[in-house]
């Protein structure tokens, strides 16, 4: 007997369900190969770039098939079904970009948009790093070619030391820049105290990182805001000593945002949990959040549900 057990099935797209189901059992929707499964579901252009082609996924199809497929072999219990847990509540502040960031992320946009069209492959890499870099530029900083940090002015960070002021109890901060971590926790430190930050990356050694975890679980402790990036923090632990929720930046990983908000909502927490999100507008913070609206959207589409609850 095989059985597999996932809070979310599908954080991507459609797709994620071929490679689940085969384990189970190879074949069990009736597909002998993924490309079978993807010319079923998926709406596929042939694209160019230079020398080289490939298959590009740009739609999915006949999703509602696909739901009665997986009832025959799927059995699902959602949270609020066996869990008596609070409202999840969801703001969104729009940060302003300075004219320097303006400026930056201007240059940027129209550069990456360049080569993008120039249709070279051997820049495609560099396309994608650019299209980061806007995000970056967004945050206040920016990396170059040879991997020197350059501060941009920005009025993200303050904006987020204003929450923290408005804010009753603890709070986590998500960022997906160390640079922007270790600077929110220098600024926080700087503004409430020392012992009232603690930071939880990729660089913040094992030994360390239950403690912080216990530390910021006790509510008699001076630990009140805990900086961390999702894929280091976001995954398994028990956060709901945290009432407030701030994403001081987003990625496209939906399983990331997933996760990470449900470290403050699960089994433990009696409080309704508020997640703000730091926007500029008319930038790639926006993209990203419709991106994650609209995986979320095929996912309730495809698992029979309604579309949930989520920051618009």
């Amino acid at each position: 007997m095989r059985r597999i057990l996932t809070g979310f099935p599908v954080t991507r797209s459609p797709m994620d369900l071929y490679s689940q189901m085969d384990f189970l059992d190879p074949g069990i929707l009736g597909f002998k190969s993924y490309f079978a499964f993807q010319g079923r579901y998926a709406v596929v252009q042939r694209r160019t770039m230079g020398a080289h082609s490939f298959n590009h996924i740009v739609g999915f199809r006949r999703l509602d098939e696909l739901t009665e497929k997986l009832k025959n072999y799927s059995y699902r219990v959602r949270k609020e079904d066996c869990l008596d847990l609070p409202d999840k509540v969801y703001i969104k502040r729009n940060i302003e970009l300075t004219k320097e960031q303006n400026d930056a992320y201007v240059q940027m946009k129209h550069l990456a948009l360049a080569r993008l069209n120039n249709g070279e492959l051997s820049t495609t890499k560099n396309v994608l790093t650019q299209i980061m870099r806007l995000q970056q530029i967004c945050c206040g900083h920016l990396t170059d070619d040879n991997g020197n940090v350059h501060k941009i002015k920005s009025n993200r960070l303050s904006s987020l030391l204003d929450i923290c002021d408005e804010i009753q109890g603890k709070a986590i901060i998500w960022a997906t820049w160390t640079m922007d971590i270790r600077s929110i926790t220098e600024a926080l430190r700087d503004r409430f105290s020392v012992l009232s930050v603690s930071s939880l990356h990729g660089e913040t050694p094992d030994s360390e990182r239950q403690k912080i975890v216990e530390s910021f679980q006790d509510r008699q402790s001076e630990l009140r805001f805990l900086v961390g990036h999702p894929r280091t923090g976001g995954f398994g632990l028990t956060l709901t000593a945290a009432t407030t929720v701030i994403y001081y930046s987003n990625s496209y990983d939906l399983e990331l945002r997933l996760q990470s908000e449900d470290r403050a909502h699960r089994i433990g927490q009696t409080n309704k949990v508020t997640y703000v999100d730091l926007i500029s507008p008319s930038t790639v913070d926006e993209k990203i959040v419709r991106a994650l609206r609209s995986k979320i959207n095929i996912a309730d589409q495809i698992l029979g549900e309604q579309s949930r609850e989520w920051l618009q």
